[in-house]
C-alpha cells in the first residue's frame, strides 16, 4: 500500500506538527514500508493459532493479597515529632 504525500500532510495537520518536504518524503517511505510489512503479516495462516494474553509462558506472578496486622495507632503517634488528641500535629501553613 502506497501512502501519498497528501495523506502524510493530513496526519501532520491532525498531529499539529510542521513537516518540511524532505521530512514528508521520509515519512511517506517509512509508513509505506510499515504498512507493507503488516500486509505481509496478514498473509500468514493463523486459523489454528490460539490467541495469547502473554508472549511468554509466564502467568500471573503476583503474590496473593492477604490481610496482615499493622502498627498500632498509638505506636505510630509516639514515633512522630508531635501529636495531639490522636492526630499528627504539623506546623500551621496558612494565616
Amino acid at each position: 500500500m502506497d501512502i501519498s504525500i497528501k495523506q502524510i500532510e493530513q496526519v501532520a495537520r491532525l498531529s499539529r506538527i510542521l513537516l518540511t518536504d524532505d521530512e514528508k518524503d521520509i515519512f511517506r517511505e517509512q509508513l509505506t514500508g510499515i504498512l507493507g510489512y503488516i500486509e505481509k503479516l496478514n498473509e500468514l495462516d493463523t486459523d489454528n493459532v490460539q490467541p495469547m494474553a502473554y508472549a511468554t509462558s509466564l502467568q500471573n506472578v503476583f503474590r496473593e493479597d492477604k490481610q496482615e496486622s499493622s502498627f498500632a495507632r498509638q505506636e505510630i503517634l509516639e514515633l512522630s515529632p508531635s501529636s495531639a488528641k490522636g492526630f499528627f500535629k504539623v506546623p500551621k501553613i496558612l494565616e
